[in-house]
C-alpha cells in the first residue's frame, strides 16, 4: 500500500464513520419526532409533522448511502433516551430543538470528512437543521452545528437571539 492509498482509505474511512454517525442522528431525530408530535399543540402539529418526513427522508437516503458505499446501515435503537421530560407542548418544542441541533452538529462532521457532492449535500441538511431549529426556538445561534464555537447564552433581550451549546447525541 502506498502513502496516498492509505491516505485515500484513511478519509474513505472516516466518510463512512461521518455518515453512519449522520444515520445514527437520523434515526434518533425520527423517534425524538414521534414523542414530539405526540405532545406539540394542535398549531405546531403540521411543522413537527414536515420535520418527521424531512428525518425519514434523509435517514433513507443515507441508509442507501452507506449501502451504496459497501457498508452496512447502522441500525435504529428500539428507543432513545430523551434529554429531558416531554409531559406538555412547551418540552415538545425544547425537544424539537434538541433534536434539530443534534443533527445539525453530527452534519457539520460529515461536511468536514467529505467532499465533492456529498460535502454540498451535508451542508445543506446542515443548514435545513439549523433552520428548523431557529423556526422552533424563534431565534438563532451563531455558529448552528458547531458546538465548539458556541458560547453560552446571551441575554435575548439585549441581543435579540439566543446562543447555546449544542449537546453530544444520546441513545
Amino acid at each position: 500500500m502506498t502513502g496516498s492509498q492509505g491516505t485515500e482509505d484513511t478519509a474513505r474511512a472516516a466518510e463512512m464513520t461521518a455518515l453512519q454517525a449522520a444515520l445514527a442522528a437520523e434515526h434518533a431525530a425520527v423517534y425524538g419526532y414521534g414523542v414530539v408530535g405526540g405532545r406539540i399543540g394542535e398549531q405546531r402539529r403540521a411543522e413537527a409533522r414536515a420535520a418527521y418526513d424531512a428525518h425519514r427522508a434523509r435517514r433513507d437516503a443515507l441508509m442507501r448511502q452507506v449501502r451504496d458505499l459497501g457498508g452496512v446501515p447502522v441500525a435504529a435503537s428500539a428507543a432513545y433516551a430523551l434529554p429531558f421530560a416531554v409531559p406538555d407542548s412547551a418540552a415538545a418544542v425544547r425537544l424539537a430543538v434538541e433534536l434539530e441541533e443534534r443533527v445539525a452538529g453530527v452534519y457539520s462532521d460529515l461536511v468536514r470528512a467529505a467532499g465533492g457532492a456529498r460535502r454540498r449535500e451535508a451542508a445543506g441538511v446542515l443548514r435545513e437543521a439549523a433552520v428548523r431549529a431557529v423556526r422552533w426556538r424563534g431565534g438563532s445561534v451563531a455558529f448552528p452545528g458547531l458546538a465548539e464555537r458556541a458560547g453560552p447564552a446571551p441575554d435575548p433581550a439585549a441581543t435579540g437571539a439566543g446562543a447555546s451549546a449544542t449537546p453530544a447525541p444520546t441513545r
